[in-house]
Order: C-alpha cells, then structure tokens, then sequence
C-alpha cells in the first residue's frame, strides 16, 4: 500500500473514466435547468392560476441570480490554480488570486441560498400565507438549493483526475 494515500481503499477505476467526468457536466447541467424550471413554474403559476395578491416579482429572481452568478464563479477557477503559485499566469500570487476569487463564487453562491430563504421567510412564512401560494416560496428555496447542488457536481466532475495520471518522481 502507498504511504502517501490517506485512505485504505481506493476508489474504482470507473470513476477516473472520461465517461463518469461527461455524467457529471450532464448532470450538473440537468440540476441546473431542473432549478430554472422550477422558479419559472412558480412564476407562470403566479401569473396565471394565482388567486391572491402575493405574486412571484423581481425579489424572488434576485437570488436565483446570485446563485448563478457564483456557480459561474465557482466552475471558472482551475483546480490546479489553487495550489500552484507561478509566474506565467497573471504574475505572482496566483494562488492566492484563485482563492479570493473562489471565496467569493462560494459567498455569492451562499448568498443566494440565503436570500432564496430570506425571501420566503419575508414574503410568505411571516404573514402567513396559504399553502398553494406558499408553494412559490418554497420552489424559490428549492431551486437556490439546486444551483448550489449543480455547483458541487460540476466542480467535483470538471476536477477530476484522468485516467492518465502521470506521476513524476526525480
């Protein structure tokens, strides 16, 4: 066994393939389009069946928003980026540039799961809305949760190893 793997068992071959990395974009653009469809059924339902006053607007976007503008973020910034400080990519500090950028891919990915909640909090739990108009809020919810799910997938699918791992020793 390698004294520099950390745990005991390795993972299958199969997850190193070409075909699992394909899978993953896939699916994290399935969860993607699934979040869209969500809130875009939450808006169409409220402009056409919706019976009360509380109606999807621009605040309920606005989150949906920022959990995209982070997943672009988030899915911008190599893996290699982070640990490799050099300079032939944008001078020095490279890692360091790479880092900031990914905290705020994360903070505004975070920030559009919070304000998805705000929002139902704000506009539907407090004044006590009826349950198929709160269906709204809580699709909003759903599909920050969504975006967010879709990021890990693309990230963990586009930062996978080969299957050609070359290991270089001196």
């Amino acid at each position: 066994m390698s004294e520099d793997r950390l745990w005991k068992f390795r993972r299958p071959e199969w997850m190193h393939s070409a075909w699992f990395r394909n899978a993953g974009v896939y699916t994290a653009g399935g969860l993607f389009a699934l979040a869209f469809y969500v809130l875009l059924d939450a808006a169409v339902w409220s402009k056409r069946i919706n019976p009360s006053t509380v109606h999807v607007t621009f605040i309920d976007w606005l989150p949906l928003i920022f959990s995209s503008l982070g997943m672009l973020i988030i899915n911008s910034v190599e893996k290699a980026r982070l640990s490799a400080d050099s300079f032939s990519y944008s001078g020095s500090g490279v890692a360091w540039k790479a880092r900031v950028v990914l905290f705020l891919g994360f903070a505004s990915l975070a920030g559009g799961m919070a304000g998805g909640v705000t929002v139902f909090v704000m506009k539907f739990a407090v004044p006590g809305v009826g349950w198929p108009m709160m269906g709204m809020g809580v699709e909003n919810v759903v599909a920050n949760a969504l975006v967010g799910v879709s990021s890990v997938v693309l990230w963990v699918s586009q930062n996978m190893e080969d299957e050609y791992a070359y290991n270089l020793a001196l």
